[in-house]
Formats: structure tokens, C-alpha cells, sequence
């Protein structure tokens, strides 16, 4: 076990936060220095105070990590069974059911194919609501199709067994991002359940240029973030419905990559989406609204050109809730309510690819109050809260390297 306080290691390296915590109370507030300590790619302005780079936590959280389990195949994302075991998808396109001491079951059976170049492969995966009646599980994957492939979700029944794995009964897509593109990038995907049994379904653009615009378009599938009844059919009062070469499974539009989404204490969707280099986004997706992508952005291109004429802001689009420059690459995302870490309680864990680690974003009125910085020195793919009420953190070794699950708890 090891025992880490969240501060950054430039800050500890300095005398600076000598300086701070010798200050009055009511000065340390606004001294408090940000989470982010790198330079941004962009000189672009915020809209409004706190959007971007807000101050740490008035303490450190001590957070105690623990290897819960090893040598895993390449994870994509996981899920807490009723008894407290762990669903998980592999991104070669196997899953297996981890017991809490971290024992991996045999490969479940009944997975489809998947297409597994670059960012593809089997991706999340969600219980039903009703999975201790019906067995349900859902799941999203990089499809291969004939002149390509797209992201894809599908529904099964497992079927568990004596010696810690099973199958998968009665599997049927549900519905496919449309159209299929021969690519390799930008699949998204992350599956939510809402609190009245819908699904929201969130995908990316594709990533090429070509492909980028159609975030934008209302009869195309990418960038969007989708709501399905539980037999993938459009939601009846989507605010596209009914109208003309317009998509009715359309929630939102203009995303660019959404890889983490969660429901927050009211039941509300919210989701971070990669940006390129900078401007990872926040957004809390409403009916009908338009995020921007790819008109408006806080982030450049790779060869750190500005993307389009660089607007950050635009009549008809809606600014990000929150953005990191330089980017975190979100992937996973919870929502905090338990009680084990009450610190945390009211924030958003988000995944971290590029900044190794877990990224704690407090809200206060819809608006980041603190963000805090766990180091796990690993890429976090996934983020799930525990019934014990402890964080477990899904790492990945880049390429075909594996995996651990990583487990947070009050140090």
C-alpha cells in the first residue's frame, strides 16, 4: 500500500505553499494555486471566471492506493455486479468477471467480433436496471462492417457459472453510429443509464478532417450524444423527432470525442470529452444543444495551428462547464456520493490517460469549486465507486500492454 497527498510535485519541490498557508484565512482562499501547473498549448481567454485551471482543495486529500488486481489483459471499462464482483471488457473483445481479491474468471462467451485497430475494440459496459431480475447487460464496441466499421451497442443476457466466468444469451445490436467510416480513431464510447431506464450513448467524430464537420450535422451519427429507450429505439420526445433528415436518436451534438460521462446527484448526464491539444470540456449535455465541436474549441491543432478561424465562443453553441489546457485525455468518469471519502462527496472522478492518474472536479452551483489530482502513475481508462465506497481505478499500459484495478480509500 502507498499513501499520497495530492499536490503537485512542483509545488512541493518550491516554498511557495509555505508562503500560502502563512497567510490569513481569508487570503489563503484566493491563493490557493491550481491543480494544473503546466503552461497552456493556447493563449485563449476563459468565458467566465473558474472555467478553467481552479484552485486546489483548501487541504490535501490523503488517499491510501492498493493493487487489488494484476497482469490483466488490456482493460477498457468495468462494472460492480450486485455481489461485488467486477464486469469487465477487454479491448481485444473478451470479458471476464474479477473476483473483489482480484481473481480473473475464464473469458465469457458469446462476445461479438470487434474491430480492435487503434482506438477500437470492445468498449463499456453497463448493467440493465433491472439486471438482478433480467441478467441484461449492454455494451458498446467498435463494429466491423463491410467499407469499415462504427461504434456499436448491443444486449445480452450472461449467464454466470460454477467456475467464475460464462456466456453471453440472446445477443442483438441495438443500434449502430451511422455512417460507417474506415477508420481507426474516435469511437468514443460510454453507455449511462438514466433514472426513468433510458440510454444515453455517447460516440465521437471519427477524428479526420473529413469526418470532424459532421459533428455539426444532424443527419449524421458522429459526435453526438444519443437517447435510447432500452430496445434502442428513439426515445418518443428527443428534440430532433419528426424532423426531416435530422437523427431522432440525436440528444445532443457537437462533441468531439466523449469518452467519460456520469449521472451526477440529481440525475443528470454530464460528460468530458477529449479535445486535441488542449481544451478537454465539461459539458452537461441538454436536449437539442450544440457543443461546439468543431466551430468553437479551447484547443489547437496537433501541429498547434488554431482550428478554423479559432473561435472559443459562438451564437447557437454552449460554452463548456469546465477545460483543461493542457488536456487530461478523460476516459471514466463517476460521480462521488458515499461517505467513505468525505472530501470527495459532490464531486466528479474522471480518468486520466495523459495526466496518469484520477482527476477530482468539486461542483458548487454547476460550476467547478476545487479540482484535485491523484497521482496512480498509469493511464486510468476507467473510474467506478465501490459498495464499500472506495475508488477503483482501471490503469493501462499503452499498446498491448495490461492492466491493473486499482483501489482509492481514505489514507
Amino acid at each position: 500500500m502507498f499513501l499520497f497527498r495530492a499536490l503537485p510535485i512542483a509545488l512541493m519541490a518550491t516554498a511557495v505553499p509555505v508562503a500560502i498557508f502563512a497567510l490569513p484565512a481569508a487570503a489563503q482562499e484566493t491563493a490557493r494555486p491550481s491543480a494544473e501547473t503546466q503552461a497552456p498549448n493556447a493563449e485563449y481567454k476563459p468565458a467566465f471566471p473558474g472555467q478553467t485551471r481552479a484552485p486546489l482543495p483548501a487541504r490535501p486529500t490523503e488517499i491510501r492506493q492498493e493493487v487489488i488486481a494484476k497482469d490483466l489483459p488490456q482493460l477498457w471499462a468495468m462494472e460492480f455486479l450486485p455481489d461485488g464482483r467486477m464486469l469487465v471488457t477487454a479491448k481485444a473483445g473478451a470479458m471476464h468477471i474479477i473476483t473483489p481479491d482480484g481473481q480473473i474468471g475464464p473469458e465469457i462467451a458469446g462476445v461479438p467480433k470487434v474491430s480492435q485497430a487503434g482506438q477500437g475494440g470492445l468498449l463499456d459496459v453497463a448493467l440493465a436496471p433491472d439486471f438482478e431480475q433480467s441478467g441484461q447487460i449492454y455494451f458498446s464496441f467498435a463494429e466491423p462492417r463491410d467499407g469499415g466499421n462504427g461504434t456499436s451497442v448491443a444486449r445480452g443476457r450472461l449467464v454466470q457459472d460454477d467456475a467464475g466466468g460464462g456466456k453471453l444469451e440472446d445477443v442483438a445490436v441495438i443500434f449502430r453510429q451511422m455512417p460507417t467510416y474506415d477508420g481507426d480513431k474516435h469511437f468514443g464510447s460510454r453507455l449511462v443509464f438514466a433514472p426513468d431506464g433510458n440510454l444515453f450513448v455517447t460516440v465521437g467524430e471519427r477524428s479526420d478532417q473529413q469526418t470532424r464537420v459532421h459533428a455539426q450535422d444532424l443527419a449524421s451519427g458522429f459526435g453526438k450524444v444519443f437517447r435510447l429507450q432500452p430496445d434502442g429505439k428513439p426515445v418518443p420526445d428527443n428534440p430532433f423527432v419528426g424532423n426531416a433528415d435530422q437523427l431522432p436518436e440525436i440528444w445532443s451534438l457537437g462533441h468531439r470525442n466523449t469518452q467519460s460521462a456520469a449521472l451526477d446527484g440529481q440525475g443528470r448526464l454530464w460528460v468530458v470529452e477529449h479535445g486535441p491539444m488542449g481544451g478537454d470540456e465539461l459539458n452537461r449535455p441538454e436536449a437539442g444543444k450544440n457543443y461546439g465541436w468543431p466551430e468553437v474549441t479551447y484547443g489547437l491543432e496537433y501541429s498547434g495551428a488554431k482550428i478554423g478561424d479559432g473561435q472559443t465562443a459562438m451564437s447557437g453553441t454552449e460554452q463548456p462547464v469546465y477545460y483543461w489546457d493542457p488536456v487530461i485525455a478523460p476516459s471514466g468518469m463517476a460521480w462521488y456520493d458515499a461517505d467513505a471519502i468525505p472530501e470527495w462527496k459532490g464531486s466528479f472522478l474522471i480518468g486520466g490517460l495523459v495526466s496518469q492518474g484520477v482527476v477530482v472536479v468539486h461542483l458548487a452551483d454547476d460550476k467547478v469549486d476545487w479540482e484535485e489530482r491523484i497521482p496512480v502513475e498509469a493511464r486510468v481508462r476507467d473510474v467506478k465507486v465501490g459498495p464499500d465506497g472506495a475508488v477503483y481505478a482501471v490503469t493501462e499500459a499503452r499498446g498491448s500492454g495490461g492492466s491493473t484495478i486499482v483501489r482509492l480509500s481514505k489514507g
